[in-house]
């Protein structure tokens, strides 16, 4: 099973990082490969992915969520059986980061050779890079949810 393990430092304090991490339907906005995220609960959301010509679709479920500190979630059903964390470490009062950590199960010939020749890492890396963009740029957050799940 491949994993993707990605950190990137943002100029904006810990409870903006995270707050805007929790605004899901947003996520369009700077991860190149979204095309869109619904939200149908507090911890259930529903994916459409687009990955070269291929769209998939997939439900996720957070697992784990504790303000300012993680998000953990793990798909549930649809094309995509993937889990993954988001972590986020105060530097300092001006300056956040932002770790990824993603497993994922390649599916098809396609996907298990991306993975073995890192794209998965990289679109990773990107996006990252597009949230630390998005984020420094606009400065405050989307929106919030301080809500807390525990595993």
């Amino acid at each position: 099973m491949p994993q993707v393990i990605e950190t990137v430092d943002v100029s904006v304090p810990v409870s903006v990082a995270y707050n805007q991490w929790t605004q899901f339907e947003e996520f369009p906005k700077f991860l190149d490969e979204v095309e869109s995220i619904k939200q149908e609960t507090e911890t259930l959301t529903v994916w459409t992915v687009k990955v070269g010509p291929v769209e998939k679709t997939f439900e996720a479920n957070i697992t784990e969520q504790h303000p300012d500190e993680r998000v953990a979630w793990n798909s549930t059903g649809g094309d995509v059986d993937h889990a993954g964390v988001v972590t986020f470490h105060k530097l300092s009062d001006d300056e956040t980061r932002v770790t990824v950590q993603l497993d994922w199960e390649a599916q098809g010939l396609l996907e298990k050779l991306g993975g073995a020749l890192g794209a998965d890492n990289h679109a990773v890396k990107k996006d990252l890079k597009n949230f630390k963009e998005y984020i420094e740029k606009k400065g405050s957050e989307d929106g919030s949810w301080r809500g807390d799940v525990s595993a």
